[in-house]
């Protein structure tokens, strides 16, 4: 059971946990396979940008720049480096028209904030583009919730460890609450705190994890309020 007397902080993912984040990156590859429909079959063309991104991610990190730029690659790898530059134009202006997109809180993410930050103090763990994050967290209107944002260039043991000793806390004190396994649960829970894992219908192909988690200190809900059952 989550001992819910020792928990101090508690830490929420971003996207996708807060807000909507993964759909935008979906609709903006339906709209990329269409533009090089002429260079390959939509499988390919995934296949391809799935790959570049995998490679590019230790050196452009996460967030719609490194995507677009990954996306630039891919055309031009799939097109022999022959694609139009009105065509390489129009990818930018995606990546433009993504960083320009309203940010939309998920049902009952105030409410949940509201009851849990009269209990304990929250903080954002999230990953991505710096000044992307700032913009979405000021937009959110959330800001006024959590006394710590932490945007991290990696979610692992090592990121985390370090984040707990800058909050002076151990690991059993910590929850973080996130839809990634991978990046929001597994991390934590291997050094020792707690995870409760709350689904987006859409997940990440680099976030994606195959196998099964047992464990005592994970939770799962279907829906962000339900935390308040556990967090009680």
């Amino acid at each position: 059971m989550l001992d819910t007397a020792k928990i101090k902080i508690i830490g929420f993912d971003a996207d996708d946990t807060l807000w909507i984040n993964e759909t935008f990156f979906r609709e903006a590859e339906k709209e990329f396979v269409q533009q090089l429909s002429y260079f390959g079959d939509e499988e390919t063309i995934l296949k391809t940008l799935y790959d570049i991104e995998l490679t590019n991610m230790p050196l452009y990190g996460y967030g719609v720049k490194g995507f677009v730029l990954s996306l630039i690659e891919t055309a031009n790898k799939l097109s022999l480096n022959s694609i139009p530059a009105n065509r390489l134009a129009l990818i930018i202006d995606m990546g433009k028209q993504m960083l320009a997109k309203p940010v939309n809180l998920l049902e009952g993410v105030e409410d949940v904030l509201a009851q849990l930050s009269s209990k304990y103090q929250l903080i954002v763990a999230t990953k991505g583009d710096l000044l992307d994050q700032q913009r979405k967290l000021q937009k959110s209107g959330l800001l006024r919730f959590f006394h710590h944002i932490e945007v991290m260039s990696d979610k692992n043991e090592s990121s985390y460890q370090s984040l707990l000793q800058r909050l002076s806390i151990q690991p059993n004190e910590f929850v973080m609450i996130g839809n990634s396994l991978k990046s929001d649960i597994l991390p934590v829970v291997n050094l020792g705190g707690y995870g409760i894992h709350v689904p987006f219908h859409t997940t990440w192909h680099h976030e994606e994890v195959n196998h099964e988690i047992n464990s005592p200190l994970v939770f799962k809900v279907e829906k962000l309020n339900e935390v308040l059952l556990l967090l009680k």
